[in-house]
């Protein structure tokens, strides 16, 4: 049986404290694949993303003592992750619509008539979030497949809570847009 599999988290972390290199091993095996992806979705770029998951667990190893079991690792490992991601968009001067500057009234969050009938491959969505504005992306990101709250985002990025939500507002509409136009990112 492999050795991931029989430890518990705990265990595994507190060889890890002890400096044990296959500790490291197996965490790094156990996370990086997820923690890669959630990058990805963020940044869109592969190579960016594969720096950001090695700077996020050069990091934890090296905060590894800090870590305090209130969440799991997996958790406090994705939180670097997402953080080290936002701060490479915010590098590349990320621009937010800042909902003070727009017409509030404007920005309606629509049903279209043909929304629920169409059926989409996961592939197909997936190439149309790359192809959102990285704005757009990274809220869009991170509120449907990281799972955090509006609240949460606008904290992280240093936006207010309405610009976060009018950026997903706008992602949704710009993200069906792409669907429906088979693909094709028209500005």
């Amino acid at each position: 049986m492999d050795l991931a599999v029989t430890m518990i988290p705990d265990q595994l972390i507190e060889r890890c404290k002890e400096g044990d290199a296959a500790g490291y091993e197996i965490l790094y095996e156990k996370y990086s694949r997820a923690m890669y992806h959630t990058s990805l979705r963020i940044v869109n770029n592969t190579a960016d993303a594969e720096d950001i998951l090695q700077e996020a667990f050069i990091d934890a190893f090296r905060w590894l003592n800090t870590f305090q079991n209130r969440s799991s690792f997996g958790a406090w490992l994705k939180r670097i992750v997402v953080n080290k991601s936002i701060n490479k968009i915010k590098r590349e001067k990320l621009h937010f619509v800042d909902i003070d500057q727009t017409d509030v009234h404007s920005i309606v969050e629509e049903e279209t008539e043909n929304e629920q009938d169409i059926v989409f491959k996961v592939e197909e969505i997936k190439k149309a979030i790359k192809m959102l504005p990285a704005g757009y992306r990274t809220v869009l990101c991170l509120h449907l497949m990281e799972d955090y709250k509006h609240e949460e985002i606008a904290e992280i990025l240093g936006i207010s809570h309405n610009t976060v939500r009018s950026q997903y507002i706008r992602a949704k509409k710009k993200l069906l847009e792409i669907i429906k136009q088979g693909g094709r990112y028209e500005r």
